[in-house]
């Protein structure tokens, strides 16, 4: 499993190494007036590309060990196959935008469908359980219901991904915590085989981030946050799926930031009249840019101070993350402690929220 993860980490850094040589002038198109762009100069959005060919690489060379004796026991087979078939259209899509940026958000919306509904039929993926009375009581009368679910999820999680991948090294550290702790608990109930999957895809994520933070010369782009969202998503379903010991509401736990982030955002753009697909600059690190880390530093070169405000945001949400996954992966077993954690992280963010709205920012929150 170590080697395969070495493999994706030097395919992802090596493949983004170049396309950050190759792809300058091709960043000089993207569009320098939208609201959630936080950088100067011109950086390629095609990290998709190295993520895509550093997990398909890694994974590949996975599966052909089973042909050769499965010396490293990760248990791999063809479903693999069949996983990156489910991912293709939303990561391609994701990246044809990266690209092109003329593919709408409906499109967008609807490729990351195809993928969640390509993901049910086929690895017959299915939500079977809540670990609540009358939820599950439904579930057994309706199982389409677990389907429907388990759809929502696939094709959801990739755009919330997209929504928090806002500053340098943000998402792809929060998918390297969430892939880590997914895989820590496969390795405790013996899924080999998903753990193998997720360490790689966090091992190809580091490759990334190697250009992408501190000095962002790259960036994920749709294609690599839909790639982040859509093997997560995977990932949580078939571990509660396959392991009855864990929770549903252990992935629910860990992915609260990015699900939450996507329905208050629905909320407060619903409120004020706007499209839901609309793009603005009133996330919550985008406040956390604007409200706690803008004062930090006064450099008479503007692009170097904004680089470094960028780079110091990320780690507020880093550690707002582990807030969630650690206690996730503690009590991964403990159905009602975990929904009473999601609720208590909802109150929170909300109350973090209007506080930065309202400039009553904790002085232990000020850098």
């Amino acid at each position: 499993m170590i080697w395969l993860a070495v493999i994706a980490f030097i395919v992802a850094a090596l493949v983004c190494g170049g396309v950050v040589r190759g792809a300058r002038r091709h960043a000089a198109h993207y569009d320098a007036a939208k609201p959630q762009r936080f950088h100067f100069g011109d950086v390629p959005r095609l990290g998709g590309v190295g993520l895509l060919l550093g997990i398909g690489v890694s994974w590949g060379l996975g599966l052909a060990l089973m042909h050769w004796g499965d010396p490293g026991s990760v248990r791999l087979g063809p479903w693999v196959l069949l996983w990156l078939l489910a991912l293709a259209p939303a990561v391609l899509g994701g990246i044809a935008e990266d690209l092109t940026q003329r593919l709408a958000a409906r499109h967008r919306l609807l490729l990351t469908g195809l993928t969640g509904a390509l993901a049910v039929w086929l690895l017959d993926l299915s939500v079977p359980r809540l670990d609540l009375a009358w939820p599950d009581a439904l579930l057994s009368a309706a199982p389409w219901l677990g389907v429907a679910l388990a759809l929502l999820a696939v094709a959801g999680l990739p755009h919330a991904f997209n929504l928090i991948d806002g500053y340098n090294g943000l998402a792809a550290m929060v998918a390297i915590i969430i892939c880590l702790a997914l895989a820590h608990v496969a390795l405790q109930v013996g899924d080999r085989p998903l753990a193998a999957l997720l360490v790689c895809t966090a091992a190809a994520t580091s490759g990334f981030l190697v250009w992408n933070y501190p000095r962002g010369l790259l960036f994920a782009g749709d294609g690599g946050a839909y790639l982040w969202g859509g093997v997560i998503a995977l990932a949580s379903i078939s571990l509660v799926q396959r392991n009855p010991s864990v929770s549903p509401w252990f992935p629910m736990l860990l992915l609260i930031y990015p699900v939450w982030e996507t329905v208050f955002s629905i909320y407060r753009k619903l409120a004020r009249g706007v499209s839901p697909g609309v793009a603005d600059a009133l996330h919550f690190h985008q406040l956390i840019f604007r409200r706690i880390v803008r004062g930090v530093f006064d450099d008479d070169d503007e692009a170097r101070d904004m680089l470094m405000r960028n780079n110091r945001t990320s780690p507020y949400l880093w550690a707002f993350t582990l807030l969630t996954v650690v206690p996730a992966v503690l009590f991964r077993h403990n159905t009602p402690v975990l929904v009473g954690l999601c609720l208590l992280f909802i109150c929170f963010y909300v109350a973090a929220y209007l506080a930065i709205v309202r400039f009553k920012v904790p002085g232990w929150l000020q850098p």
